[in-house]
């Protein structure tokens, strides 16, 4: 086990997180609409895509999909719609302009969690990033347990950064809740959906 390449893989894969794409936008949703319950399920929905990804990727199946291109631009485009159909259903919520208090129903959670799990596993960036990105950062033959670690602790650092990111959004709550701030957040937000669903339907 190379340390100092872990560290310098666990610095890249950090910086890949900050970067605001689908997965911020989900949870910023989600937050907004279901609380600080829901936008952790989401955030718990992310983390646990990337662990299967990163599990893909151990088996070797993540590059049998990258190889099979029919498989991998039907995953690219369910994905592209999925966040087209969550980006409108945001910027309904903005034109409507009606809230109603943050529930914390099984229903709403398992909704929160669904719409990471499945935003993320669709997005075909992210079983590129474990497919050709992390090998860069292991030496030949490394062992399971170190390809095991490797993918894995993107998986929490995802996870990490985003319940932090739905701890603040929470402790924001009172500003974020008023109904004009409401309106623009959900609107930028599924504006933002929008665009990163287009981008990556018509992205090579």
């Amino acid at each position: 086990m190379n340390w100092t390449a872990y560290a310098a893989y666990l610095t890249f894969a950090v910086v890949v997180v900050l970067i605001p794409g689908p997965d911020f936008a989900v949870v910023v949703g989600n937050t907004m609409s279901g609380g600080r319950r829901r936008g952790m399920w989401c955030a718990a929905g992310v983390a646990s895509s990337n662990a299967v990804q990163g599990t893909a990727a151990i088996l070797g199946l993540g590059a049998l999909v990258l190889r099979a291109q029919p498989v991998f631009h039907i995953v690219k485009w369910v994905g592209a719609a999925y966040l087209l159909y969550l980006g409108l259903r945001l910027l309904g919520a903005a034109w409507r302009g009606r809230y109603e208090v943050p529930s914390a129903t099984g229903d709403d959670t398992r909704r929160g969690w669904r719409q990471g799990f499945v935003s993320n596993i669709t997005n075909p960036k992210v079983l590129v990033f474990y497919v050709a990105v992390l090998p860069q950062f292991l030496a030949p033959g490394a062992s399971t347990m170190a390809l095991a670690l490797f993918a894995l602790s993107h998986a929490l650092l995802s996870l990490l950064y985003l319940l932090t990111l739905t701890a603040v959004m929470h402790r924001a709550r009172r500003v974020l809740a008023r109904r004009r701030v409401r309106r623009c957040l959900d609107g930028t937000t599924g504006i933002a959906m929008i665009g990163f669903g287009a981008r990556l339907a018509f992205e090579r």
